[in-house]
C-alpha cells in the first residue's frame, strides 16, 4: 500500500511538479514556528530531526543546532509531544540516528512515531542488511522507511535499496555530511540518474542541496530535494520568518522551471 508520504510526493510528481522537503532541528528554539513556516510556504513533507549526541551523517549547522537542541533538554518524547500539536496538512518524517530506535524499541517507537501523527521515518544509519526488524515493525505500525542510496553503491544494490524503501528515496548527493556548498556535486545527479532507472518510485537528492538554483538543476535529474543545512542556518539566524521565505523562494524556482 502507498503511505501518506509517497501519495503526497506522487501528487506533486503526477501533475508536473518537483518535491521539496525541508529539514528542521526538532527541540531548537522556535521548531514549531519554522516547521509551520515551511508547510505555509510549500513544502510537500517536512523532515525532523531527532537531535542525538553523536550525528554521524550531520555537518556543523545541524550539529550545533542538535547541541543547542540537547542542552535546552529536547527527548524525542519532547518532540513526539510537540508534534501532536502540528496541523500543518502534509506528511511528517522524523530522521533520526538506530540508537534512538533501539533503545526505545522496535515496536515502541513505531508506534510512537504513529500516535504523534508521522508517516515516516529516515534512520541514516541502520543499513539494508541490518534493516529487517525495524522495518518489520515500521511496516506493521503504517510508518514508512526512507531508504537511503549512497553514491559508492553498486549497481547490484541500488534495486534492493529501492524495493525496500517505502515514501521516497534517499538519493544521497555526495560523500560527507551536511553541509551548504557552493556547487551541486556531479555525483548528486549521477546517483540520482542510476536510481531512477531502477525504480518508479519518487528519487529525492538530499546532502549538498543549498539554493534555490542548486534545487532546479538536481530536479532534473530527480523527481526533488531534500534540503537541510541551508534551512537550519536560516532557522537559526532568521528564525521562522527566515525559513518561510527561503522555502517560498525554492518552491517559486522549482515550479518556475521547465522539465
Amino acid at each position: 500500500m502507498t503511505g501518506r508520504l509517497e501519495a503526497a510526493l506522487r501528487a506533486r510528481i503526477d501533475n508536473g511538479g518537483r518535491c521539496l522537503v525541508p529539514y528542521i532541528t526538532g527541540g531548537y528554539p522556535g521548531w514549531v514556528d519554522s516547521v509551520r513556516a515551511c508547510a505555509a510556504n510549500g513544502a510537500d513533507a517536512i523532515e525532523i530531526g531527532i537531535p542525538f549526541s553523536d550525528p554521524v551523517m550531520d555537518g556543523p549547522v545541524i550539529q550545533q543546532a542538535s547541541q543547542i537542541a540537547l542542552e535546552a533538554g529536547t527527548t524525542p518524547i519532547s518532540i513526539f509531544q510537540e508534534i501532536r500539536s502540528l496541523d500543518v496538512g502534509i506528511p511528517l518524517a522524523v530522521m533520526c540516528y538506530y540508537n534512538t530506535v533501539f533503545h526505545a524499541g522496535h515496536e515502541r517507537f513505531a508506534n510512537d512515531l504513529v500516535a504523534a501523527g508521522v508517516s515516516a521515518a529516515i534512520v541514516p544509519d541502520l543499513p539494508l542488511e541490518e534493516a529487517g526488524d525495524w522495518c518489520a515493525a515500521a511496516d506493521a505500525a503504517g510508518i514508512e522507511t526512507v531508504m537511503l542510496a549512497a553514491p559508492t553503491a553498486p549497481d547490484n544494490r541500488l534495486p534492493r535499496v529501492a524495493e525496500r524503501a517505502r515514501g521516497f528515496v534517499y538519493s544521497v548527493g555526495l560523500l560527507g555530511v551536511t553541509g551548504e556548498r557552493a556547487e551541486l556535486a556531479l555525483t548528486a545527479t549521477v546517483l540520482a540518474a542510476r536510481v531512477k532507472k531502477i525504480t518508479n518510485k519518487p528519487v529525492l537528492i538530499g546532502v549538498g542541496v543549498s539554493n534555490a538554483a542548486q534545487a532546479v538543476e538536481a530536479s532534473r535529474v530527480a523527481d526533488g530535494v531534500i534540503m537541510g543545512a541551508s534551512v537550519v542556518h536560516r532557522m537559526m539566524e532568521g528564525g521562522s520568518e527566515a525559513v518561510g521565505s527561503f522555502v517560498a523562494e525554492v518552491r517559486s524556482a522549482l515550479d518556475g522551471a521547465s522539465w
